[in-house]
């Protein structure tokens, strides 16, 4: 509305032009008549086009597997044939990357147990006993839980996942909060297994941020997200590193000869390596059926998986919560994928009790929700497994609202895995205390911290994970530069920013005149990108343009809930542009202010949430949307194609980084307000810069810091010239990261015999267009009419 007051007021003010009235189109282009707020109508025209990507994502999925599905002796040879690059690409994206420590787990006696000498037992149930124990998974990062051994041999192995909010000791009935009919992992326990129950952060927000430094409201979860996203990790990925630690050690303690088990051998780590006696199975619940559902399709050392309330959300990631979130998933992976490489191993899903929760953004998070499908929703995503192949063992279970791995769903798993005897239907008294229980909130805390930690040391390193990314770069010259430095850039543009299809169809440019002053004429423009997407902006005319005189370009952008009035309307003082766009067009310029759609607060920040999961981002549109704008543009007489630049504040300082970068026909780029250390702004966990404590959620790119910092984006725009301003009291960053980040972008012009090309401006004063040395910058190499 405040646009539209604007607009309304300027064309009431009377326009001079000669011939033209208020909303005449500019020449050689149709009138715009569209009323309301152009930018929300340009919003959720991306957000209808995100909604039909994710609608036939399913199908694209399917063609791109290029499984035969004619019979069942045609599909598994293909599935089976394709199967570890499938998992491969799920690793990439989860984040399951590093590799595992070696496998040791250790007994934890908690202080002030009873019984100090029992090797970390806290209690004891009908034919085992339960035990404290960690596990190592890498780099500081553990595993912690409960180990349930039974008394004698055991008939197999288990690893059993509870949801994320059940602490193992409620979830085997230790502790008070699980009814007894959901404590699952004691059902495989009392019928002979070993049983390893890990624990996983919760979703609370008692720990949130980083305690004893910075505080905040968004969920644990949402955090490690935030932080991990950025170094190609996931929080999902660490659990199920944890999962496949503890499944290591189980297959390293596996007795060599059933008759000479005991459990003592296990509790001391003299078991020899096993010899296939034991199988190993999964069963998860909640968040930890998520866990357990990734983790069998990563490992086929589990032969049997049972997947409980996290099986059919797949499809809807955009409305779970923000730490559900994976790069690119529903390109390549729902969950009929995902249970293609369980297969031909046994799953059963169980569509049961799911855990339910609700996150706003009041206090700075992103919103989303968890609950319980509908049984269409899950027998839909089934339905897809079973008409690839019938024949496969795939179970569902219908279960009550309450249920959670009940007996039919036990019974499954139990057979599967080839144990003898069968699973009592009735479960056993709850097992006694033997010692202390452990601390729940203290290894929460923990765990929280490890993982945030983990993700600080791979920051750490990140610059020289850039540089392996960047080592086919050749820079003993321009040239071999220039020719080694395009498949880098495909890969910014196509895995980080994230690749449209090319625009298809005409311009079908609309405008109407909105001011002159001085002899000065603004425009408001709409140019058709794709489908429901469209450009828009206001194209400032100098005055004295004759015929065939072709003017250099600015495009001039907004940042952060910005309008191009803001940037463009002589009328408007604001102390963050100071009409920077007009005021160019007074020196000789035509300028152009898009709209670009970081706007809406938390709308738009969930339409970039649809987008994560396609492999696309807000920037997949904006990049379309400047390409139609230069390409408009250089078609115009009174331009000269070869010289347009590109200026932006803040959020538009963002685009200044990423845009010139893909987007040839920009001849030069300005940050303003902006450029600093990008990937500790993004993730550091003690500076009071940091975005992992803000409510702009819409920061984390996949994977950026093993890729591009500001000064890898800038190698990009290299050779063309290149120039940032920055305030000293402002407050995106201290000066010390922008001018350590910028030495290496000077570094590289230098180096490369163009140093002449690239400066910075420090002057005394805000987040703020200062418009002095960067004026001077465009007018030298844009030269403008008399400069």
């Amino acid at each position: 509305m405040r646009f539209l007051r604007r607009t309304l007021g300027l064309l009431a003010v009377g326009c001079q032009l000669l011939g033209e009235a208020p909303g005449a189109p500019l020449p050689g282009t149709a009138p715009l008549d569209w009323e309301g707020d152009l930018a929300a109508r340009m919003v959720g025209g991306i957000d209808r086009d995100l909604d039909r990507r994710i609608r036939s994502a399913r199908d694209h999925r399917r063609e791109a597997w290029h499984l035969e599905s004619s019979s069942g002796e045609a599909f598994l040879p293909t599935l089976l044939a394709s199967a570890e690059t499938r998992r491969q690409a799920l690793r990439e994206i989860l984040g399951v990357v590093d590799i595992r420590s070696a496998p040791a787990l250790r007994f934890v006696t908690p202080a002030g147990s009873a019984a100090p000498g029992t090797a970390g037992e806290i209690g004891r149930g009908t034919g085992y006993r339960v035990h404290q124990v960690e596990w190592e998974v890498f780099r500081g990062v553990t595993g912690s839980g409960l180990l349930l051994l039974p008394d004698g041999e055991p008939k197999a192995d288990l690893i059993a996942v509870p949801d994320c909010d059940w602490t193992p000791e409620q979830v085997v009935g230790l502790a008070p909060g699980v009814p007894a009919e959901q404590q699952f992992p004691r059902r495989f326990a009392e019928a002979g297994c070993r049983v390893l129950v890990p624990a996983l952060v919760d979703r609370g927000s008692r720990f949130a941020g980083n305690p004893g430094y910075r505080t905040v409201q968004h969920s644990q979860r949402e955090t490690l997200w935030r932080a991990a996203y950025e170094v190609g990790r996931h929080p999902l990925g660490y659990e199920i590193q944890t999962v496949l630690a503890a499944a290591d050690w189980l297959d390293a303690t596996r007795s060599r000869s059933p008759r000479n088990f005991s459990w003592k051998s296990t509790l001391d780590h003299i078991s020899a390596p096993g010899s296939g006696h034991q199988e190993l199975g999964i069963v998860g619940h909640g968040e930890g059926g998520l866990v357990a559902f990734y983790a069998a399709a990563l490992d086929p050392r589990f032969l049997a998986a049972g997947i409980c309330g996290a099986f059919g959300l797949t499809q809807r990631e955009a409305e779970l919560p923000l730490y559900r979130n994976v790069w690119n998933l529903l390109n390549q992976f729902g969950d009929a994928e995902v249970s293609a490489l369980v297969l031909p191993r046994a799953l059963v899903l169980e569509h049961g009790m799911y855990p339910t929760a609700v996150h706003t953004d009041a206090h700075g998070g992103a919103p989303g929700s968890l609950w319980r499908p509908t049984a269409a929703e899950v027998g839909s995503e089934v339905k897809r497994i079973t008409e690839w192949l019938p024949e496969m063992p795939v179970s569902l279970l219908a279960a009550s609202e309450e249920t959670v791995c009940d007996w039919g769903t036990a019974q499954r798993i139990f057979l599967q895995l080839g144990a003898t005897g069968a699973l009592s239907q009735e479960l056993r008294p709850a097992p006694r205390l033997t010692g202390a229980l452990p601390e729940a909130a203290a290894r929460t805390r923990r765990l929280y911290l490890q993982i945030l930690e983990d993700t600080q040391e791979l920051v750490r390193h990140s610059g020289e994970a850039r540089a392996a990314f960047w080592k086919p770069a050749d820079t003993r010259s321009r040239e071999a530069f220039a020719r080694t430095v395009e498949p880098i850039r495909e890969a910014f543009r196509d895995e980080t920013l994230g690749s449209l299809p090319q625009r298809a169809g005409a311009a079908n440019p609309r405008s109407r005149l909105l001011y002159e002053t001085n002899g000065i004429r603004g425009y408001e423009v709409v140019l058709d990108i794709l489908p429901d997407v469209f450009a828009h902006g206001i194209l400032v005319l100098p005055q004295g343009i004759q015929p065939g005189d072709r003017r250099p370009v600015v495009v001039c952008q907004h940042g952060l809930e910005g309008r191009p009035s803001d940037v463009a309307d002589p009328r408007i003082e604001s102390p963050y542009y100071h009409r920077f766009a007009y005021r160019l067009a007074e020196r000789g310029y035509v300028t152009f202010s898009p709209q670009n759609p970081y706007i809406g607060g938390t709308r738009f920040r969930q339409v970039l949430r649809k987008a994560q999961p396609l492999g696309l981002t807000l920037w997949s549109y904006i990049v379309r949307q400047h390409e139609g704008i230069t390409e408009w543009l250089a078609a115009q007489d009174f331009v000269d194609p070869a010289r347009i630049g590109f200026y932006g504040l803040s959020y538009g300082g963002k685009t200044a980084m990423r845009v010139p970068s893909v987007v040839p026909r920009y001849c030069l780029s300005l940050c303003s307000a902006d450029y600093n250390e990008w990937i500790w702004k993004n993730t550091s966990i003690r500076s009071p810069y940091s975005y992992l404590w803000t409510s702009e959620y819409d920061m984390p790119e996949w994977n950026l810091a093993n890729r591009f910092n500001y000064a890898e984006m800038s190698w990009l725009i290299f050779p063309r010239p290149f120039m940032v301003e920055r305030g000293h009291d402002d407050g995106v960053a201290p000066d010390e990261w922008v001018a350590h980040e910028f030495a290496r972008t000077r570094r590289h012009y230098v180096k490369l015999g163009l140093g002449d090309r690239t400066e910075i401006e420090f002057f005394d004063g805000p987040h703020s267009i200062h418009g002095v040395g960067t004026f001077e910058f465009l007018d030298r190499h844009l030269h403008p009419p008399g400069r």
